[in-house]
C-alpha cells in the first residue's frame, strides 16, 4: 500500500479547501492511502518550534508528502514556517530522504507572490533530500480563447495554486477550476508515487499547449 500524507496549514479554511481537493484527487488512485494533517498554532512550543508526534509519525511512514499553506506577505505562513524549522531532527537523520514531495498554496490576490511560497516549499523539500513532483499541466487562461474555467489557470508549474475571494462565503470563495487543478495534481502525485513504489503502472499524460497552438495559427494566418 502506497501512503501519501498531506501536511498543511490554513488560517481561514480557504487553503483547507485546496488541501481537500488535493486529497480527493489522490484518493482516486487505487491502493493508495491518503491522510490529511493540519498544522496549527497550538502545536508550536514556547520557543517557536513546532512539534506534533502524530503528524511526524505520519510523515515517517509516508512514501510521499504534499505540503501546503497560505501565501502571507509573499511567503509561507508563520505556523508552517515553524513546522519547517521543527523538521530539524529528521533533517539531521535524513529521515525523509528519497520520499516524494509536492506543494500547494493559496492567497486572495490573483498573483500574490505565490511562486515565492512554492519555491520555499521546494527548497525545504530539497534540504530534506526529497524528490519533487511538479504540476504537469500547461498554464491556462493565457490566450484569447482561454477562460477562468481552465485547468491551472494561474499558470503554476511547481504545484497547484488557488485564489480565494475572501468576501464570498467559504464554499464559493475558490473557483471550481482551482479546486479541479488541485484534484488533478493529487491524482498525478499519488499515481507517480505508487508507480515508483512498484505498486502500479503510470502512463504519462501529454497534451498540446493551447496558447502556443493559437499563436502559431495566428502567425500562419498573417503570413498567408
Amino acid at each position: 500500500m502506497t501512503r501519501i500524507a498531506i501536511i498543511y496549514h490554513s488560517g481561514g479554511n480557504h487553503t483547507a479547501r485546496l488541501a481537500q481537493a488535493v486529497h480527493r484527487g489522490a484518493s482516486r488512485v487505487p491502493e493508495v492511502e491518503v491522510t490529511l494533517h493540519r498544522i496549527t498554532a497550538a502545536q508550536i512550543d514556547g520557543n517557536g518550534r513546532w512539534r506534533e508526534d502524530a503528524i511526524s509519525q505520519a510523515i515517517l511512514q509516508a512514501d510521499g508528502v504534499i505540503f501546503g499553506c497560505p501565501t502571507l506577505m509573499g511567503m509561507v505562513s508563520a505556523p508552517f514556517k515553524a513546522f519547517m524549522e521543527g523538521a530539524f531532527f529528521p533533517w539531521v537523520a535524513q529521515g525523509w530522504k528519497d520520499k516524494f514531495a509536492g506543494g500547494f498554496t493559496n492567497s486572495a490576490s490573483l498573483n500574490g507572490d505565490k511562486t515565492n511560497t512554492q519555491i520555499q516549499l521546494l527548497v525545504f523539500a530539497a534540504q530534506m533530500g526529497m524528490m519533487w513532483v511538479p504540476m504537469g499541466d500547461h498554464p491556462g487562461a493565457n490566450w484569447s480563447g482561454g477562460s477562468m474555467e481552465d485547468n491551472n489557470r494561474l499558470g503554476s508549474f511547481l504545484g497547484p495554486m488557488s485564489q480565494a475571494i475572501t468576501d464570498l462565503p467559504l464554499e464559493q470563495s475558490i473557483p471550481a477550476s482551482d479546486l479541479r487543478t488541485g484534484e488533478r495534481y493529487g491524482e498525478r502525485f499519488a499515481s507517480i508515487v505508487r508507480h515508483w513504489c512498484g505498486e502500479g503502472a503510470y502512463v504519462t499524460e501529454r497534451t498540446a499547449d493551447l496558447a502556443t497552438a493559437a499563436a502559431l495559427r495566428a502567425v500562419r494566418h498573417q503570413q498567408g
